[in-house]
């Protein structure tokens, strides 16, 4: 434990000031209670590659290849953040058609499909900062803004909405995260209709050396409604397990994944990079 002690105190500085990178986590989607700091940017890109994606309202199932998936993180103060995620090129491998319910808009016939991704736009705010006995708490707020197509099958022209509340807490050279939230799916058969899901996270990051770590996480969404989930608004749950490597202000990173349900990929594999730089002095 004592060899330990100084690589804690130096893990638990770096979040204490938001040195690197808790605020946004490659490869984690678990989101960290702690912010990038005031007057910070950080950008993240990467590459995700997913055996059997499945797309339950327009009947589409194949290997799925995301490039990139970016996202850019602005701290407009010591304890709020903007975040904007998305992705140029999402292409769908199609190796089966079903019948369902979006399936006669997709206008895609060959044996692919390829859009944008929907662009997903959130706010976190810190709350608590982490002190002896009691974790770092915050809230995040997002919305999805439907820019896939519902014709490439692989968008449902919905505005979802989600909230969460997030905690963190560091114990030696271990980083536990915790998200429970709450969102609001749409119906993309139906404009007046929602389906309102819990949303939940669990992540772990171990640290090995002052710049290597392994991660690992549970993440996911389970469909509450009574009866059968609209399509698009079924329980999904992924399990994440890979490492990062910083130094500096960048930071690489990879893991592999492996779907939880019948409706999430068998197995993913993702990688990228993180980099962060102060930009402007936040008021």
């Amino acid at each position: 434990m004592k060899r330990l002690a100084p690589l804690s105190l130096t893990l638990f500085v770096s979040l204490v000031h938001g040195s690197l990178i808790y605020a946004q986590q490659r490869p984690l989607v678990t989101q960290d209670p702690e912010t990038i700091g005031g007057g910070r940017v950080l950008v993240d890109g990467g590459v995700d590659f997913a055996h059997n994606q499945q797309y339950p309202a327009s009947g589409l199932k194949g290997n799925l290849l995301r490039l990139p998936v970016i996202g850019l993180s602005v701290g407009l103060g010591s304890i709020v953040e903007l975040r904007i995620d998305g992705g140029l090129f999402d292409a769908l491998s199609i190796s089966e058609r079903h019948p369902a319910a979006l399936s006669s808009a997709v206008t895609a016939t060959g044996d692919s499909t390829h859009d944008i991704e929907d662009t997903i736009i959130a706010t976190k705010i810190r709350i608590l900062s982490e002190a002896a006995g009691r974790p770092a708490l915050g809230v995040r707020f997002s919305t999805k803004v439907p820019t896939a197509s519902v014709e490439s099958g692989l968008g449902l022209n919905t505005t979802d909405f989600h909230m969460s509340l997030l905690a963190g807490k560091t114990a030696e050279s271990v980083r536990f995260v915790g998200n429970v939230g709450v969102a609001i799916l749409g119906d993309p058969t139906s404009g007046t209709r929602q389906n309102d899901v819990i949303t939940y996270g669990l992540s772990i990051a171990r640290a090995l050396t002052e710049s290597a770590e392994v991660v690992g996480e549970v993440n996911g969404r389970a469909s509450v409604r009574s009866g059968e989930p609209f399509p698009g608004t079924e329980s999904r749950s992924i399990f994440k397990f890979g490492g990062r490597y910083t130094r500096g202000s960048l930071r690489i990173d990879g893991a592999v994944y492996v779907g939880l349900t019948t409706l999430d990929p068998t197995i993913g594999v993702t990688a990228g990079f993180t980099y962060v730089f102060d930009a402007f002095t936040a008021p």
